[in-house]
């Protein structure tokens, strides 16, 4: 079972998986960085969307040679963010990433009705990868960058996207932790009403190949004391692959205190619901979490 983001570079050389994937307004130097160490590592082969002068002016200013990639040669950058949408459209690539774009401009070419990715009545969402040294495994989370409020129907929907992320990564039946501000059964809390249908909803096959429960409040979702402590008999409790939250408020401030105030974490995200894994990548994210990133969607990509 993959366990880091080291043993998915190394799972991916092993089973020789290499994956075509387009970058969309691909003129900055942290994503032509993580494009070329992930060429260079074999998993992908890069086609880059974008002014062709500023993408060889990232690659000598950082030493990198340039005919490794395709160049797809767009001066403007919501044309350039259009063509690369349309690319993986087409059949011309099996992973789509943002570049330096901004999220709505990247979004609206993916939602276009005529070019985009997202299948007709889909719910488009994004599953995020933490390794963090604290914790024994990966864990795999959402939605803390799509949908606000997910109501019930969406859960399932996430919760589906969560469980087939995580089966990607070699985990036979993922333990999927339904999150809410605690385990009891609160009627006065909706997300604990919401998490103990869910887990209902595993446990009879509704929801497929996994193993669920809620309400699991984090502290005994993730932590084998927590659930000792409070007496707790769960199959998930302690021990969860994934964590699907009540809201973006939630699940955003937990992917951020992952990154600004644990050490030695790693991350990645992608877009699921769409015809091909999506990299969203903040701007501002480092090199390491688009490789991871990167390297993420190619493993998920069906």
């Amino acid at each position: 079972m993959i366990q880091n983001f080291n043993d998915l570079f190394v799972e991916l050389k092993a089973k020789n998986i290499c994956k075509k994937m387009v970058a969309a307004w691909a003129v900055d130097e942290h994503t032509i960085e993580a494009a070329s160490l992930a060429t260079d590592m074999g998993f992908v082969k890069c086609v880059l969307v974008g002014d062709e002068d500023i993408i060889k002016k990232v690659c000598a200013d950082n030493n990198i040679d340039v005919a490794k990639f395709e160049i797809v040669d767009v001066k403007d950058e919501l044309k350039a963010v259009a063509q690369a949408v349309k690319m993986v459209h087409d059949g011309e690539g099996e992973v789509l990433m943002k570049g330096l774009c901004s999220t709505d401009k990247f979004l609206r070419a993916i939602l276009n009705k005529e070019t985009g990715l997202l299948p007709p009545k889909g719910v488009l969402s994004h599953v995020g990868v933490i390794e963090n040294p604290n914790y024994h495994k990966l864990v795999f989370i959402s939605d803390m960058a799509v949908i606000p409020l997910p109501d019930f129907r969406q859960k399932v929907k996430l919760a589906g996207y969560l469980v087939s992320t995580a089966k990607s990564f070699g985990i036979a039946k993922p333990k999927i932790a339904f999150i809410a501000a605690s385990e009891q059964m609160l009627d006065s809390m909706p997300a604990c009403i919401e998490g103990a249908m869910l887990a209902k909803m595993c446990d009879r096959g509704q929801i497929k190949g996994c193993i669920g429960d809620g309400p699991l409040a984090l502290d005994v979702a993730i932590d084998q004391e927590s659930v000792e402590i409070k007496k707790l008999v769960s199959p998930v409790a302690g021990d969860a692959d994934c964590l699907l939250f009540p809201n973006i408020e939630s699940a955003n401030v937990f992917w951020k205190t992952n990154s600004k105030l644990a050490v030695g974490v790693r991350q990645a995200g992608f877009l699921v619901g769409v015809k091909v894994p999506c990299i969203l990548a903040s701007r501002a994210d480092s090199v390491d979490v688009k490789l991871n990133s990167i390297a993420s969607a190619v493993m998920s990509v069906k």
